[in-house]
């Protein structure tokens, strides 16, 4: 793999004016000194359920009871925060999760839009008939300073905002004889079931993929000439998790945010288009045609 191509720094000789400088005047075209860009005011997230403040913070493992921890968003932010640096390294299986794991968030929160989207039209066909009613709100809800460090925190809290929002709502309408307490409470316990499944799939890639045998994994891994060290974190990658989509090896299929840096050349992406993915990714590509240059 080869990083974008940089403007040479060879150049035509050009004249420089050999006129001395003040000593006290500032060097000519010297750039300004700029600190790192931040947040001006904190960001915040305010919550008005349990159920949504639960399913941010998770539960941790209980000793006595012998419950197992439940991941909440807190955790599953920071499992793609690790996964989103690793995608710096070219890893292909980084990337992979990232697309899966931002496609399954937004689809949970498409279909909670549409449900809130359904009801607020129903809440507004009651306004017209002359009966207004309000969402509740707690009391004293709850705001959550975050420190987000990648994007995929960002979407990781708007979600539980919207689970929050879906669950105000749902019980405003079992408060309000607009839903029975049976099918508000199954409402309430499918979104949630679906959140909770989301949140537990990074685990198992992180705990794997941030192994310091596996940190090195990369794409150049599966091209010939790769070493027996890289042969064994590639067996090791299908192994665990599959082979991953050749949409997603030769970068076609790219995650939303990514911190790859690397575009390779044309010889080095129809070399990525021919390769063996599986656990025998090492072995030669087939001969390219006679004339064809690689």
């Amino acid at each position: 793999m080869t990083t974008q191509d940089t403007p040479s720094m060879l150049g035509p000789a050009t004249t420089v004016d050999s006129a001395p400088i003040p000593r006290d005047a500032p060097a000519p075209n010297a750039p300004a000194a700029m600190g790192r860009l931040a947040d001006e005011t904190p960001d915040v997230m305010t919550l008005h359920t349990q159920d949504a403040y639960r399913m941010f913070i998770g539960r941790a493992a209980d000793a006595v009871t012998k419950a197992p921890a439940i991941p909440g968003g807190r955790r599953f932010a920071a499992m793609l925060k690790a996964i989103w640096y690793l995608s710096a390294n070219d890893n292909p299986y980084a990337d992979w999760l990232l697309i899966r794991v931002y496609q399954s968030l937004a689809g949970i929160r498409s279909q909670m839009g549409q449900v809130i989207e359904a009801r607020e039209a129903e809440f507004e066909r009651l306004r017209r008939k002359g009966l207004a009613l309000s969402v509740l709100a707690s009391r004293s809800p709850v705001t959550v300073e975050l420190g987000f460090r990648s994007p995929y925190g960002y979407a990781t809290a708007e979600a539980i905002v919207e689970f929050d929002y879906h669950v105000r709502m749902v019980k405003t309408l079992m408060l309000k004889d607009r839903m029975s307490d049976e099918a508000g409470r199954a409402d309430i316990r499918a979104v949630g079931r679906g959140l909770r499944a989301l949140f537990l799939e990074p685990i198992r890639w992180e705990r794997h993929l941030l192994r310091e045998e596996m940190l090195p994994l990369s794409r150049r891994d599966f091209l010939p000439g790769a070493d027996e060290a890289a042969r064994q974190r590639v067996r090791a990658a299908v192994a665990l998790f599959g082979e991953v989509p050749r949409k997603v090896f030769t970068g076609e299929e790219a995650p939303r945010h990514s911190q790859r840096r690397i575009t390779p050349t044309a010889a080095e992406l129809r070399l990525m288009q021919q390769v063996s993915l599986n656990a025998d990714a090492s072995a030669e590509p087939p001969a390219a045609p006679e004339g064809q240059l690689l």
